[in-house]
């Protein structure tokens, strides 16, 4: 094969594969809309096909025979195979035989221009031949991009990127991005705060890891969902790192690839535990108060009963000698036990009549050390820290005294292989934040901490724990009623009661009261009711009482006493009597009544009979009365009531009320 045959194929293949390149690139021009405004890609398509156009034009110049060549390109040879006005001399002779008589093969004939076409098509073919490893070489129009048009494209994606990052990074919530298995790819520094992690951690962990074991399930439902259905919301609590608990709410949403294929979830991760601690102390709130109506009214039927079944056998014992005293005697003390725990369901209730006054908690607490280390056993130790200045609260005294003891005997029921009880008092000022939480008002409060180290309380036990009758002591070791009775007296002198345990390290009880300013303590020595003598009389005492047994028992202690009684079953009856019999010394009615009750009965009959001394009596005030009752002539009396207590307190208040009219 001659010099020009190989140029000739060698030419033909740069054509083929300049132009196939030049018709793809051009294709894919067209293809994505680029063919107007990408220069670049126009032009790279114009020097491949124009190389090819070259080429082609070499490849027929040396394939012609000389005569169509000639035709072609107008050229006529001389006789001597020159060209003419060309003299050749007798030294170029020998080259007549090489030359076909086209002056135009002579350029193509050189070995020189014949190798470097070898040379190009070898380059040619390999370029070709990349086009499966690198499409974008012949159908990508992208690499052909004006510089200026992507740097300004990758600019503003720099800037959208970063100004997502900032939000990422800066939103409260935890963010993390999972692949098709739920792996984390990226997560924010908030969602490894949540977990107690640092953020190198996270990557590469499976989003179940951080998830507690008994929520597993709900957070691979979860996922499931998600693929299928594009979102979903779960509630789970989170593993963290230090073993607190973490409440979170994970808005899951899945992340679509540029063809729309799924290529992992966006995970979303709310902390809701504050939420969560709120809505459980509302339903523990609510689920109390709900008990404690019942308590209330269960406590107001039975201490009807008591009054009756206590003031006959009180009768029966002053009647007989004998046997049968030991018998009434052991009733009477029955019917005592029973009042006692009537009493711990209406301070449950919050309904307990109380006489609060100011107490300074450091001289009650400092007033029952003694009593309490006899109380606790001597494998406990008792430390007491009282703060220095006053820790002066508005409360029952003798209420809180039962607060202490109760949360006393209760550590000490939980170190049975014995321990150490603190009791403290502190001053703290709560925040709003605080006080909302505690659902008590901003400013200053008086702190009781009772703290053991016992058993501890499990979170169940825990969320349990002020519920009446609920407890896991032994049977017939606890009545359940004893931080019941702590809880309700707390809450109904304004104040809020917590507690704070783990299994086997201990509890912590903080008993929180409004600070008041410090006053001299009005407590008044209590009356020795133990004696059973009727405190007699001649006035006239209107008894109001909507119970028959009650009403019954109360007209016989009051006519032994001497008194003349008027009795009336309920408002509307008192006040016809009032109408018919206006010289009336006393009123003593019950507070809780069908229709007209106890107060506005009160009311009605002192604006008709002014300075009308009043004795309440109730086994279950139900709100009807104010917490503090006041006045020279008013008074109240629990029940069940003795009859030495009944007719004592009708004498005082007849007696106050004469001292007061006198001149």
């Amino acid at each position: 094969m001659t010099w020009w045959q190989i140029s000739a194929a060698a030419n033909a293949v740069i054509m083929a594969a300049y132009t196939a390149i030049s018709v793809a690139i051009g294709r894919a021009l067209w293809r994505s809309g680029q063919w107007r405004k990408n220069r670049l890609g126009l032009a790279t398509t114009a020097i491949f096909f124009t190389c090819g156009v070259h080429h082609g034009w070499h490849t027929v110049h040396l394939l012609l025979p000389d005569d169509a060549m000639n035709a072609l390109t107008g050229h006529h040879m001389t006789g001597d195979g020159g060209m003419p006005g060309m003299d050749m001399g007798d030294d170029d002779a020998s080259h007549r035989d090489h030359l076909a008589g086209n002056p135009m093969r002579i350029a193509f004939n050189d070995p020189s221009t014949t190798a470097w076409d070898i040379i190009t098509a070898t380059a040619a073919v390999w370029y070709w031949t990349l086009r499966s490893r690198f499409p974008a070489l012949v159908r990508g129009a992208a690499v052909f991009e004006d510089l200026k048009l992507r740097q300004a494209e990758e600019r503003a994606l720099r800037e959208s990127e970063e100004r997502y990052r900032g939000i990422v990074e800066t939103t409260s919530e935890g963010v993390a991005l999972l692949d098709q298995d739920g792996r984390i790819g990226y997560a924010n520094a908030q969602l490894a705060d949540l977990v107690g992690r640092g953020g190198p951690e996270l990557p590469e962990l499976d989003l179940v890891d951080l998830v507690v074991e008994e929520d597993r399930p709900k957070i691979i439902d979860g996922l499931a969902r998600t693929r299928r259905d594009g979102t979903q919301r779960v509630e789970v609590g989170l593993r963290h790192a230090a073993g607190r608990p973490v409440s979170a709410q994970v808005a899951l949403t899945t992340r679509l690839g540029a063809s729309g294929e799924v290529e992992g979830v966006l995970a979303m991760v709310a902390d809701v535990t504050d939420q969560k601690t709120a809505e459980a102390q509302l339903r523990q709130a609510q689920r109390l108060d709900a008990v404690g109506q019942l308590a209330g009214g269960v406590a107001h039927d039975f201490n009807n009963l008591l009054t009756v079944i206590d003031g006959y056998a009180a009768m029966l014992l002053a009647q007989t000698d004998g046997p049968a005293r030991t018998d009434l005697t052991a009733i009477r003390n029955a019917a005592d036990r029973a009042a006692g725990l009537t009493r711990q369901l209406l301070a449950f209730s919050r309904h307990q009549t109380a006489k609060p006054r100011a107490v300074d908690l450091n001289e009650l607490v400092g007033g029952l050390e003694e009593m309490l280390r006899r109380l606790i056993r001597e494998d406990v130790e008792l430390d007491v820290r009282t703060r220095a200045a006053p820790a002066t609260v508005w409360a029952d005294h003798v209420q809180l005294e039962q607060v202490i003891v109760n949360l006393v005997v209760n550590g000490r029921d939980a170190m049975p292989a014995g321990g150490r009880l603190t009791i403290a008092t502190d001053h703290v000022d709560l925040d709003a934040d605080e006080s909302g939480r505690l659902g008590l008002p901003p400013g200053g409060q008086v702190v009781l901490t009772v703290t053991d180290t016992g058993h501890g309380m499990p979170p169940e036990v825990q969320a349990r724990a002020f519920e009446p009758f609920f407890t896991t002591k032994e049977q017939g070791k606890g009545t359940g009623l004893g931080l019941s009775t702590a809880y309700g007296i707390i809450r109904q002198a304004g104040g809020h009661i917590t507690v704070s345990s783990a299994p086997h390290a201990g509890s912590t009880f903080r008993v929180y009261l409004p600070l008041v300013p410090a006053v001299a303590d009005q407590r008044k020595a209590d009356p020795d009711f133990g004696d059973e003598h009727l405190a007699d009389g001649d006035e006239t005492i209107l008894l109001v009482e909507d119970d028959p047994a009650v009403r019954e028992l109360t007209e016989r202690i009051l006519t032994s006493a001497g008194y003349q009684t008027l009795v009336a079953a309920n408002g509307q009856e008192a006040l016809d009597l009032a109408r018919r019999h206006p010289a009336i010394d006393l009123l003593l009615t019950d507070v809780v009544m069908p229709g007209t009750n106890g107060r506005q009965l009160a009311d009605r009959l002192t604006e008709v009979i002014p300075g009308l001394p009043v004795v309440y009596t109730s086994a279950h005030t139900h709100g009807v009365l104010d917490e503090r009752i006041e006045g020279a002539a008013v008074a109240f009396i629990d029940k069940p009531f003795t009859a030495a207590a009944l007719t004592r307190t009708i004498r005082e208040t007849l007696g106050s009320h004469l001292h007061s009219t006198r001149p």
